[in-house]
This record gives structure tokens, sequence and C-alpha cells, in this order.
């Protein structure tokens, strides 16, 4: 295993919610020098500093000032939440006074079939009151606490014929006997080292406790929990923070809430971005003249992973458009413009690819098959600039166990590396030069 992919399941396992990979991102942010800042305090920058911002302790927004002036902002975003179970706020459900199973809800699309008859857990985040004032802990029983029971083949002998299954009925997780009612928050104030009495509040999710892995005949592949889209938030972070200043300013974002659609206040549809390239403008003494300037003469890409051929399902993709595991950065299209690739932002991402020498490949969902979509289109409808859609080929996307290819995250690294550090100069509608 190498050593970028075991820090990678490293950063997954510690991960299990988007409160705490945007809580590890800021733990690396600080390492490397990174001053934080606060939306409701004043804000003192001056070229050459570099710092970052939290929305909700699950998006997070970084910025590196170049030196002198500069005129566009050069941004990568992914996103921090993963598909899962959350439990809802009366969480307890018992059986006869002989289960104890918890009551949850679907967030993201999700595929059911796989969560059962693993070993999960519970994590997230409290708010709890210490005297007049209200404060936040993460959350992370860390254990074998919990388990969705499949219903034996010979009292469902349909099953393996196409069943539908109901996330009311069928996928509620059992943590014990009877005995077990109100041990859910008994756990959940232990982990966050508080009195459960002072527990105000709570978003709680299950999460799969098995480790990644590094498998594959020649270790070509690895699966984890959370590779979508963790990995690129991961990797792309590492390029940010390796990245020799371009002249134009460098920005990292991780949104929260892609996966439902990202329309809350630290989704990509917020203002959060808009918001946070002004104040930087703003805080160096420039006007709303310049910031629009400055926004013209952007360019973000948006990093999200994208659907490998499967094996067993070859006919499920393109004919040509098709992308595989360990052979390069996957760049996305779409005619309806769920991702936001197109000749002028593809054309300038792949021109950089092609100095560093990293490969990539294309993808487009097959014309009679309905796509996802990612936040670059989003994200656009507040801060509007050319964007690129790209990700990395995995399998089983949404599953609780997803699987990628080993190789390509040297591709990704190494490909935002070069585009911050080459800088775009916007010099008309339809005119760029990449120094």
């Amino acid at each position: 295993m190498s050593k970028k992919l075991e820090e990678l399941l490293t950063f997954l396992r510690k991960s299990p919610t988007a409160f705490h990979g945007i809580h590890n991102i800021e733990e690396k942010l600080l390492a490397a020098g990174y001053q934080k800042f606060t939306e409701t305090k004043v804000w003192e920058l001056k070229p050459g500093d570099k710092g970052f911002v939290t929305r909700n302790d699950s998006s997070i927004i970084a910025f590196k000032i170049p030196q002198k002036a500069f005129p566009g902002f050069q941004i990568v975003a992914s996103h921090s939440d993963s598909p899962a179970f959350k439990i809802k706020e009366i969480p307890e459900i018992t059986v006869e006074d002989k289960y104890t199973k918890l009551n949850v809800e679907a967030y993201g699309g999700m595929l059911l079939a796989p969560w059962f008859d693993r070993p999960l857990s519970v994590a997230g985040r409290v708010l709890y009151r210490d005297g007049n004032k209200v404060r936040t802990a993460l959350v992370d029983a860390a254990e074998d606490l919990l388990l969705i029971p499949n219903l034996a083949i010979h009292m469902n002998r349909i099953v393996n014929d196409g069943y539908a299954y109901n996330v009311q009925k069928d996928m509620l997780p059992l943590i014990g006997d009877g005995s077990a009612k109100g041990e859910l928050m008994k756990r959940v104030a232990i982990a966050a080292g508080v009195e459960e009495k002072d527990i105000i509040g709570k978003d709680l999710f299950l999460y799969l406790r098995q480790d990644g892995s590094n498998w594959g005949a020649n270790k070509e592949y690895f699966s984890a929990p959370r590779i979508d889209n963790l990995e690129c938030a991961f990797l792309t972070l590492e390029a940010f923070l390796g990245a020799k200043e371009s002249g134009n300013a460098a920005v990292y974002c991780v949104f929260d809430n892609e996966e439902v659609g990202s329309q809350t206040k630290q989704g990509a549809a917020s203002t959060f971005l808009k918001e946070t390239l002004m104040r930087i403008c703003l805080e160096l003494g420039e006007n709303r003249e310049d910031y629009f300037r400055k926004i013209a003469g952007s360019f973000m890409v948006s990093a999200d992973n994208a659907h490998a051929v499967h094996p067993n399902n070859t006919e499920k993709t393109d004919v040509v458009n098709k992308v595989f595991m360990n052979e390069g950065i996957v760049f996305k299209h779409s005619a309806n413009q769920k991702y936001t690739t197109d000749a002028v932002s593809g054309g300038i991402l792949k021109t950089i690819f092609n100095t560093a020498k990293v490969p990539y490949q294309e993808f487009v969902n097959r014309s009679d098959v309905l796509g996802g979509s990612t936040l670059g289109s989003i994200a656009n409808t507040q801060v509007s600039l050319n964007t690129v859609d790209i990700g990395l080929a995995q399998l089983a996307m949404h599953s609780p166990y997803e699987t990628a290819g080993a190789n390509d995250l040297e591709y990704m690294i190494k490909g935002i590396t070069e585009f911050y550090q080459s800088q775009i100069l916007v010099m008309g509608s339809s005119e760029f030069e990449i120094v």
C-alpha cells in the first residue's frame, strides 16, 4: 500500500460524518500555518496571508492570497457529505419489550442493500448547555453498536428477484434487547464528554465500522466508506497545501449537503463562497467593481467522483465515453448542464494536465440513462465563472463501502497541483492565457 493511500484510508476512517471530515481538514490547515477566521468577527487580511473559514462545522473555504495584486481566483470545490442514515429526533423504538431499535431516515440517494448485516456505529455532533452558553461537541461512539439484520430468505423468498426495501420498515438498526432502552443517548453523552441532561440538540448518523482495504491481484483497487466524495476533498487539499503561488489567489472549498441538493446555508447553492471571496477583496482595500472583475477573471474546478464501467454491467455506460479506474482524471460532460464542463473550461484544464503529463478520460452518460449532478453548476448560481467538472472513476457509488483505483490518487494530486500553480488569465470572453 502506498503512503498516500494509507493516509487517505486513515482520513476516511477518522471522518465518519461531514462534521468530522471538516474538523480533520481544519487540523491539517492549522498545522500548515493557516489562520482560522470567523464569519461573525472582523477579518484583517494583507497580501501573502493564508487562512480559512468554516460554516456549520460541515463546510470550509481556505485561501492563499498572493504577495502581489492578483486578477482572479483559482478555486477547487468538493463536498463533505455522503449518503447515510440519520437518526430521528425521538430515536428509539421498542419491540415487545425484547428489542430496542433506532428510528432512522435516509439522507441522500442510498444503495440500501449493502447496509445489512454489517457492524455499525453512531457519529455526528451534539449541542449542549455549558452554564449560560451553548456549545458544540463532535461525537463518535467508535464501537460496534448497531446492526441492520436481514430477513432470512425463508421468510422473504422474492428478495433475490428484486425487493423494494422500505426504510421505515426494513432498515431500522437494532441496538440491543429490551434493556437497551435509553442506551443511545447515554453512549452519545459519554462520547461527547458531556452530561446527557445538558444535550439540547443533535445531528447523528449511522456509519459503517469496516476499515478501508487495498486489494486486487496487483493491489490496484481500494475500498472504503465515503470515497464519494472525501477522496476528492483529501486529494485536492494535498494539492492545495503543496502548490506554489501562481499569481492568482488559490481557494479550496468543501461544501456540505451536495447529496441532498445543496440548498442549505452551508451548501454550494448558499452565499458562503460569494461572501468569502467578496470579503477577501474588501479586506484588501478593494471595492465591488474590483470584486466583479476578479470573479470574471476566475476559474473553478468542481471535483466529484465519476462512474467507472461496471465489470458485470458494461451496457450501463456510453459506448465510447466511458471511464475506468486507474486510467486518469475523469472529465464529466452533460448536455443538460448537470455537469459544467464545456469546450472552454475543459480545454483550459486539459491544457494544464497535458503540461503536467497527467492522464485523463471523458465521461458522458448514456443518452437514455439519467445521470447524477454535482456542485459545479449549483455553485455557479451564486458565483458565475468558468467551471469544469472532474473526478476519479469509482464503483458502487453511494454504497456504504465503495471502490476506486489506487493509482488515481497520484494523478489527482499532480493535476490539481499544476492547476493551482498555473495562472489562468482571462483576456476576454473567449480568450485566455495560461502562464
